[in-house]
């Protein structure tokens, strides 16, 4: 079995600076499954323009939750094998909400002018193959998206109210002890680790991460989320 995960790099201490890719590489680690972690920051070539991808020998697979359910079919995973109809349901909602989290969480790093200098010198400063021209294009890039999804219409303080909003689901949804269906964690677990784990620990104090600090239980839920995927058996190789 050869595993390799292709993500974006990593950023203030978790695996990927990209909730999905980070959202990949925990579920990997809670199930055991070994991998080889590639670092990209260009994603022209990845399925459909976009990152995470995973290379399972022979097949390559893009999308995050197309991901989980290929290597759950593949190799008979039961992270989510006790869940209810009625769970599973309340995960793919909560899927749902990290979609328009992600939005909000990517405009306070590439679009917002209070922030985007820190972001930008925390890339360098730890991935120094970046360039300011390459940083440019890729901000640029982004800016589009934004425009063309619509949360770069959005006046920052009208685009945070809507990542709040998501923020205080979560911390309704999340228990002060455990994880979302239980004891252990399953696959919405690490989904929600991607996001919060790249607000928790993002080195930059922008109004989302204002909110997670101040709820006790999403701080909690990420840190033993981190202890469990860095403490896990390594994968293959990083690089």
């Amino acid at each position: 079995m050869t595993i390799t995960l292709y993500s974006y790099p990593s950023l203030f201490g978790v695996a990927d600076n990209n909730g999905y890719g980070l959202k990949i590489f925990a579920f990997l680690r809670l199930v055991g499954l070994p991998f080889v972690h590639e670092h990209l920051f260009d994603a022209s070539e990845a399925p459909r323009g976009q990152l995470p991808f995973i290379v399972d020998e022979w097949e390559v697979v893009g999308d995050s939750e197309t991901i989980i359910a290929h290597l759950t079919r593949k190799y008979g995973l039961t992270i989510d094998g006790a869940l209810s109809e009625r769970q599973r349901a309340l995960s793919l909602l909560t899927t749902r909400l990290l979609d328009d989290l992600y939005w909000v969480m990517s405009y306070s790093r590439w679009k917002d002018e209070r922030y985007w200098p820190a972001f930008r010198a925390a890339l360098m400063r730890e991935h120094t193959n970046l360039t300011d021209e390459g940083l440019a294009k890729a901000r640029e890039f982004n800016l589009q998206r934004y425009y063309y999804q619509g949360i770069g219409r959005y006046a920052p303080d009208a685009a945070y109210e809507r990542g709040l909003a998501d923020l205080g689901v979560l911390a309704e949804l999340i228990p002060d002890g455990g994880f979302v269906h239980g004891v252990e964690p399953t696959s919405i677990d690490a989904g929600i680790y991607g996001f919060i784990a790249n607000i928790h620990f993002f080195d930059i104090d922008t109004p989302l991460k204002q909110f997670v600090s101040s709820r006790q239980n999403l701080v909690g839920h990420c840190v033993a989320l981190h202890e469990r995927v860095m403490r896990a058996q390594p994968d293959a190789a990083s690089r």
